[in-house]
């Protein structure tokens, strides 16, 4: 396992030129355009003064993902669906998600203040398991293991380092690719983690500065390249297409270029506007790319409010769910769900979580 917890790197030294070095990273820019594009997200982290932290995510996807929402109450017993040697837990926290498929926790914020986004990445590779391995957690758990399990980076950072569990992938639902996932934690201290695993490793990138995640390539590279437009300059060029090294670059740019001292509807106004500007146009078509992803919905997440914001490119309102008015108690508590009908089509507005109803818990995807 490899530990960062270094500030962005830069391709250039910053003494020479700005466009020193500019051959290599027009190179690198050339082999990311050549990178499938039919699987993409972006997720970013705004801090403000005050102590407002908001983490905002797009989900990107060819077809409907069929997500909806869910409240997930603590005292849950779990398991990592990988069989006999599967890992076990049980909820120490309340938590509110969005499902893929609704065999998978894609997105979610749980009752202390932690959001937890999965984004696809080509390059992940996981270990080997087997029945010698450390017990299975299949990759649809991974998030909702830390939302159940830490109320801050810092703790989660902590125990994964610890490695307890094996990462266990499957085929993507309806299609015969892997899902190759990476996972981006943020909490209510503006604090930050990026986890991945390559070359079979298990990598962790901690530090409050990592406010931005896209997918290809893995995130060193990310900042990296990230670092050559910032020796640019976002006022004077940014780049504009919705491969995932642009829009990283843009979301960089501009999570930090929205005014901090805003109150707290304004400043979720400037992150909705942020994220959107991230965001794929829905039903975009490329020649050549027949496959390439639209936004499907975005969620913004209000730390200090604890307020859980959805959005969906087919229905005209963005609403939201107070985790302060939900009951996660063990006794209580009770899973629901808000059903958000194909593609995300069924229109709520304002305060939604009054909508949610009972149901049975979706199951994890397994072995």
């Amino acid at each position: 396992m490899a530990v960062s917890k270094n500030t962005r790197g830069s391709c250039m030294n910053p003494r020479r030129s700005r466009f020193f070095g500019i051959k290599p990273l027009l190179l690198s820019l050339a082999l990311l355009n050549a990178l499938p594009g039919a699987s993409a997200c972006t997720r970013l982290v705004f801090l403000g003064d005050g102590g407002k932290v908001v983490t905002a995510r797009s989900m990107d996807w060819k077809s409907d993902i069929t997500s909806n929402l869910w409240v997930m109450p603590r005292g849950m017993a779990r398991s990592g669906e990988a069989g006999p040697n599967s890992l076990r837990w049980t909820s120490r926290y309340g938590s509110v998600v969005t499902s893929g498929y609704d065999i998978s926790t894609t997105d979610g914020v749980n009752e202390a203040g932690l959001s937890a986004n999965l984004l696809w990445l080509v390059e992940s590779q996981y270990p080997k398991f087997d029945s010698n391995s450390k017990p299975g957690l299949t990759i649809a758990a991974w998030a909702q293991f830390v939302l159940d399990n830490f109320a801050t980076v810092d703790e989660a950072v902590a125990a994964l380092k610890q490695q307890p569990f094996t990462i266990v992938t499957d085929s993507v639902p309806g299609e015969k690719r892997l899902a190759t996932l990476h996972l981006s934690i943020s909490d209510a201290s503006g604090d930050s983690a990026i986890v991945e695993y390559i070359d079979g490793r298990q990598v962790i990138h901690h530090s409050r500065s990592y406010q931005v995640m896209t997918n290809s390539p893995v995130f060193d590279q990310q900042l990296a390249l990230n670092s050559y437009w910032q020796q640019i300059g976002g006022t004077t060029m940014l780049p504009g297409t919705n491969r995932a090294a642009d829009r990283f670059a843009r979301a960089s740019f501009y999570v930090n270029a929205i005014p901090k001292d805003q109150d707290a509807n304004k400043t979720l106004a400037s992150v909705f506007s942020v994220i959107r500007n991230v965001s794929v146009p829905y039903g975009l078509t490329t020649p050549g790319e027949p496959n390439i992803s639209s936004t499907r919905w975005r969620t913004v997440f209000d730390h200090q409010r604890k307020l859980y914001f959805f959005e969906s490119a087919l229905t005209p309102n963005t609403f939201w769910v107070d985790l302060k008015s939900i009951d996660f108690s063990s006794e209580k508590g009770r899973v629901l769900k808000l059903d958000l009908g194909p593609n995300q089509d069924h229109p709520f507005a304002g305060d939604a979580t009054s909508a949610f109803r009972p149901a049975e818990p979706f199951k994890f995807l397994g072995i």
